[in-house]
């Protein structure tokens, strides 16, 4: 799961926190319909959408077999 990487207005003026996204879980377990529900701003929520882009996750099961599950997720937007 890589990190966002900063946007340059959100570096100048020092900005970190929580980006919360809705994404769901497709049955292959690729993310899709990402959506921002808590902004960061100062373009970090696209930076977030495009790092859990590449994400890869485990899908969720019914009765064994794999489903698509919406859910939230949230990126830390933090300077090192």
């Amino acid at each position: 799961m890589p990190n966002p990487d900063y946007s340059e207005k959100a570096r100048k003026k020092k900005i970190e926190g929580n980006v919360m996204l809705s994404v769901v879980v497709g049955t292959d377990g690729l993310p899709r319909d990402i959506h921002v529900t808590r902004t960061l701003g100062y373009g970090l929520d696209e930076k977030a959408m495009e790092a859990v882009q590449k994400w890869r996750f485990t899908p969720a099961t019914r009765e064994g077999h794999p489903v698509a599950t919406e859910i939230a997720v949230q990126v830390q937007c933090k300077l090192y």
